[in-house]
């Protein structure tokens, strides 16, 4: 599918679609050969450079969009190199192996607090775009007191010099002193705008905060100089916002990770028996734990070792005495050895009859010899 070329590139991370116009009008990049021009649409199988340098594919293919936000602090510009030697806020940033950051909005030099940016160009483009009318809220502090006629015309709407401008909400927020409180909120990105309508006035800026951009508030946990990544609801919420919605992320090699498909489960009433115990009668009708061990073990014994058992049992039968019409009764102790788990007796202890019953135990005390000494 042909798409236009700013919007590939832009998607790849090289500029926003504004800057990416401009770098097409003044010839720096060209298609399959040819100096492109405004207009021109890009396939999959197009070669592309940018200033002589070809474009890798795997740069162009998709992959997972990420949104920072980057809590600016004073004295950072946000430009990539500045000529001056001033630090800026890419110093602090995560290094990007594919693409670059894009800046969402820029913060002057004497401006803090939020600012967003992103890997994909074409959600800077809707974000940043007038169209999409998205709502920017600072926190100012001005010197001296401001009468109800002055803060009722900014509302309304004061000329500027590149046009009209206004805010969309000014809030009373308190203060103490010389120093006092607002927050404003306007839906336009235009350069120093908000100093520039408090100076139409002859009201002074002493400090400047954007607490917010769209639906993403500046976290109270991300210092100054700190980023985080957006992540769930609230980046869902803002790619709503401009009409995209969230994908999988990307695989190395420009692949994107498929679902996995599910494992089917059957129903508890329809899954076989879990174990071989309850494969047998006596495990399918909850017999006790003892006669699923026998059915146990007289299934898993082979014949040959059952036949060997059987025989060693009549000979021992056949060679235990009997009483005088005293059937036979197993001791006590063999009883105990024989209700013990996991001990399978081969052969049944002798019996005891009713006669070994009444004699008296033999004491296995052996005395010892007494030393006789010489007198």
């Amino acid at each position: 599918m042909n798409e236009k070329l700013q919007k590939v590139l832009a998607r790849a991370g090289f500029a926003s679609r504004r800057e990416l116009e401009e770098w097409i009008a003044a010839g720096r990049i060209s298609v399959n050969g040819k100096v492109a021009t405004l207009g021109d649409r890009v396939g999959e199988h197009d070669i592309i450079r940018v200033d002589g340098r070809v474009v890798q594919r795997a740069r162009l293919a998709p992959r997972e969009r990420r949104v920072l936000i980057y809590h600016k602090p004073l004295g950072e510009v946000c430009t990539r190199s500045d000529p001056e030697g001033r630090p800026t806020i890419f110093d602090n940033l995560p290094r990007l192996t594919n693409g670059r950051w894009i800046t969402i909005g820029r913060l002057d030099i004497n401006t803090s607090g939020l600012l967003l940016l992103t890997n994909d160009g074409e959600l800077a483009n809707r974000l940043m775009h007038p169209s999409s009318e998205i709502e920017r809220e600072y926190a100012v502090r001005v010197l001296g007191d401001v009468s109800p006629e002055t803060l009722e015309r900014l509302r309304s709407g004061v000329e500027l010099e590149d046009g009209e401008a206004h805010f969309d909400r000014l809030v009373d927020a308190g203060g103490e002193g010389a120093n006092h409180w607002y927050h404003v909120t306007l839906r336009e990105g235009r350069n120093r705008e908000v100093r520039r309508l408090w100076e139409s006035q002859g009201i002074a800026v002493s400090r400047l905060t954007r607490v917010r951009y769209g639906t993403v508030v500046l976290p109270r946990s991300v210092r100054a100089g700190r980023f985080t990544d957006l992540k769930g609801p609230e980046l869902y919420a803002l790619l709503a916002l401009v009409g995209l919605h969230a994908e999988a992320p990307a695989r190395k090699g420009g692949r994107r990770a498929a679902p996995r498909p599910g494992r089917a489960r059957t129903a508890p009433a329809e899954r076989g028996p879990r174990s071989r115990s309850e494969q047998t009668p006596a495990g399918r009708a909850g017999g006790s734990r003892a006669e699923r061990s026998g059915e146990r073990t007289r299934r898993e014994d082979p014949p040959a070792e059952r036949r060997r058992r059987n025989r060693g049992e009549a000979n021992t039968a056949s060679r235990a005495p009997q009483g005088e019409g005293t059937p036979a009764r197993r001791s006590k102790a063999g009883e105990a050895r024989s209700r013990k788990p996991g001990r399978l007796s081969l052969a049944p202890e002798t019996p005891r009859t009713a006669r070994d019953e009444d004699a008296p135990r033999k004491s296995r005390m052996v005395p010892r010899p007494r030393s006789r000494r010489p007198r």
